[in-house]
């Protein structure tokens, strides 16, 4: 049941909200009859709106109108299209801006906004409680605004003059001084942030001021023939016929010193104070904020003048003996001398009473301050500060040289003391010789004095003092410092001097130079900015050693610097040679080859003469021209037909292509044995074509092979014996060996002759 009737109402609610839903479109608001309208008119507020609704529902929109930020009217009506508001009797303090601003259920909007300005301010009344008055007396002025709404401020004026600024307080209560007619006026403006819109001037009030008769009376004695110290009985009082003149304040002062007060007779006895040449007494009657006044001046005579003090002597030094002295230096002529009584301040400082106005002591280690009184007849007059300033006796100077001592150039020395109460005066002394001064006026500030090297050993002479009073003066050690030479030449060699400069090989670059150590020195190469290596020595040279390479050809130097100056050395051109091993490899090529020509040649010697030998060898052989391009075999052995006469035949026997001579002879028997040996003669053996085709076939053309036979004493062929040759083919095989040996056929004399 609770279910249902919860669904109902949903479903009612939304209907509802369905029926009644609205859509606030535009507002617009108007000022009639116009925005800019004169005081006391009625202004129209019109605010039209358009909204849409659904359906035929009611809606009660709410307007607004505000001005500025503030709502100034709230109303809610029945009508969705337009609102209508009056102001009536409008005022200056009504300009501003407006706007409409309407809500619908949840929804509101607000209209541009309308500025009104109304024009139009009342006359503001002047009122006055009393138009005559007495010097003194009170006025008070009310200014109205009539019918005037807003924020209103007021003011006040006297004869044009303001007497009171700005005030929210239309009522001002004020003392006129000035005895004679005065002209009131006021004026009132209307404060509309961040305007302000002023009014007119009120009507004028005319205030007369009466002098008020009460007069004070001064009177002083004595009046002549003053002197410090003297009294004088002076009376304040006022007239007679104003004694009982309410409000009434006596006053009696001397400058800006009150002497009494009370309210109408004063009386005092009163001593002449120091100091003044002249008294000026005021006696004065102050009614309200008016003041009178009778004055009185008078002559004061000096009965003392104010005390010195000074210090003897005038230059002292800490824990001196000083005096210090407290005098006047004029007294009255007219009146007995006084002597007055000498104190000093502080008093008890160190310093003791010798005899009135001198005081003994010694003087402290830090400046102090001292001021003595002279006292006589009650008066009392103090010196000015007197300011002990004890000094500082000067220390033994120290004595240097600023910066770099160089040779042939000016030098700054420096002279100064650790401790010494400026000003210090200064001297510089060589070999007992005064050669300059300088006075120092501040504190830890040295002496400069300046002098010119001209040799090594002069600055050992110079020695300075310092003082900075009348006490001997402190002099200073000798001066020692190193005078730096500067660097005036520099010279470049290569070590070693003659040898073999060439690749491989090591040499050093040696820099001398002349010049105070240290000295930084820089290897450089010709063209090139940066330096190959650098060495700082204290020694007047240095070295650079490093290898060879055929890219080091190149000019070379070195430059020098010491504190001074810096120099360049001459340029060193350095050529690289080729390396020894370079050098023989070049020779030993050419050796060789000469060498392997050589070899050559003789090579080809040995052939030609073996080949003369092959061709006698051949001269009995028959040609062999093979034909095939194949390798071939070639034995060194034939058949050679012999002819025997014992058979009567021609015998056909294998025999050795080579004969060789018989071996040398060893003696001297020998030698001549062999003397007689018939020469070696060579024969053509042609060879015969081999029929056996599987034997290997000779190359082309025809093969000569020479034999040697000698002949011997009986004129027979000494055929000698040869040991069996084993040839390889072309093709790498090993042929089979022949025997060159034949023991049968040793008859050689049926040989043909050999031919060439």
């Amino acid at each position: 049941m609770g279910l249902l009737l919860l669904l109902t109402s949903t479903l009612l609610f939304s209907w509802i909200s369905l029926n009644t839903a609205v859509k606030i479109t535009s507002v617009q608001l108007t000022i009639e009859p116009s925005d800019n309208v004169s005081r006391s008119s009625t202004v129209t507020f019109r605010c039209k709106a358009t909204v849409l609704t659904f359906g035929k529902a009611t809606v009660n929109p709410v307007y607004e109108i505000y001005r500025g930020d503030h709502v100034i009217h709230e109303e809610t009506t029945s009508s969705s299209d337009e609102f209508i508001w009056q102001l009536h009797d409008v005022r200056v303090s009504n300009s501003g801006k407006y706007k409409c601003n309407i809500s619908i259920s949840d929804q509101e909007m607000a209209s541009e906004s309308a500025t009104l300005k109304v024009t139009g301010m009342s006359t503001p009344i002047l009122h006055l409680d009393k138009t005559n008055v007495t010097e003194g007396e009170y006025v008070t002025a009310t200014c109205s605004a009539p019918d005037e709404t807003g924020d209103l401020k007021y003011n006040f004026f006297k004869d044009s003059k303001d007497l009171q600024t700005w005030t929210s307080s239309n009522k001002e209560t004020f003392i006129l001084k000035d005895v004679g007619k005065h002209i009131i006026e006021c004026s009132y403006i209307v404060s509309i942030m961040p305007d302000l819109y002023p009014s007119d001037q009120s009507n004028a009030v005319t205030v007369t001021v009466k002098e008020l008769s009460l007069t004070p009376v001064l009177k002083i004695s004595p009046q002549d023939n003053i002197y410090e110290g003297d009294t004088l009985n002076i009376t304040c009082s006022v007239n007679s016929s104003f004694k009982d003149y309410p409000g009434v304040e006596l006053f009696l002062s001397q400058g800006t010193e009150l002497i009494k007060r009370g309210n109408t007779f004063l009386h005092v006895s009163w001593t002449t104070p120091s100091g003044a040449p002249e008294l000026t007494i005021k006696c004065s009657i102050f009614v309200n904020t008016v003041e009178k006044r009778d004055n009185k001046t008078l002559s004061v005579n000096e009965l003392f003048s104010v005390p010195t003090l000074r210090m003897s002597p005038l230059e002292v030094f800490q824990g001196d003996s000083i005096q210090l002295i407290c005098s006047s230096k004029t007294f009255s002529h007219n009146r007995r001398k006084i002597e007055p009584v000498y104190s000093l301040k502080p008093s008890d400082h160190y310093m003791t009473i010798q005899q009135n106005g001198v005081f003994i002591g010694n003087a402290k280690t830090t400046d102090f301050n001292y001021t003595c009184t002279a006292s006589a007849k009650g008066i009392n007059k103090t010196s000015n500060v007197l300011t002990i300033g004890p000094k500082v006796p000067v220390s033994a100077p120290d004595i240097k040289v600023s910066g770099n001592a160089i040779l042939r150039k000016n030098a700054e020395i420096l002279c100064q003391s650790e401790t010494g109460t400026p000003p210090i005066n200064y001297t510089l002394w060589r070999a007992k010789e005064k050669k300059q001064m300088a006075i120092v006026q501040e504190f830890s500030k040295p002496a400069n004095f300046t002098v010119f090297i001209s040799e090594p050993g002069e600055l050992d002479e110079y020695v300075c003092s310092a003082s900075n009073g009348d006490r001997e003066p402190r002099y200073s050690a000798k001066l020692h410092a190193a005078v730096i030479e500067p660097m005036t030449e520099a010279h470049l060699m290569v070590v070693p001097i003659s040898g073999d400069i060439s690749e491989g090989n090591s040499i050093t670059l040696i820099c001398s130079f002349r010049g105070t150590p240290p000295v930084t020195v820089w290897w450089f190469r010709e063209g090139h900015s940066k330096p190959l290596q650098d060495a700082t020595t204290n020694i007047n040279t240095t070295d650079y050693p490093f290898t060879l390479s055929k890219e080091h050809s190149d000019k070379y130097y070195c430059k020098a610097e010491n504190r001074a100056s810096s120099v360049e050395s001459n340029r060193v051109d350095l050529v690289v040679g080729m390396a020894m091993w370079k050098k023989l490899l070049i020779p030993g090529i050419i050796i060789l080859g000469v060498s392997s020509l050589v070899m050559v040649g003789f090579v080809l010697f040995i052939r030609s003469r073996r080949g003369k030998r092959d061709t006698a060898a051949e001269l009995s052989v028959k040609p062999a021209s093979p034909k095939s391009e194949d390798s071939l075999a070639v034995t060194l052995t034939h058949d050679t037909e012999v002819y025997n006469a014992a058979t009567g035949r021609v015998d056909r026997t294998p025999e050795s292509v080579w004969s060789t001579r018989k071996p040398e002879p060893e003696t001297d028997n020998e030698i001549s044995t062999v003397s007689n040996e018939p020469e070696v003669e060579y024969t053509e053996v042609v060879h015969p074509r081999s029929a056996d085709s599987t034997r290997n076939p000779l190359r082309k053309g025809t093969d000569t092979v020479y034999t040697e036979l000698q002949n011997s004493q009986n004129g027979a062929a000494d055929y000698h014996d040869f040991d069996s040759v084993r040839y390889v083919d072309h093709n790498g095989e090993q042929q089979t060996g022949f025997n060159c040996h034949n023991s049968e056929a040793k008859n050689y004399s049926d040989l043909p002759t050999p031919v060439d």
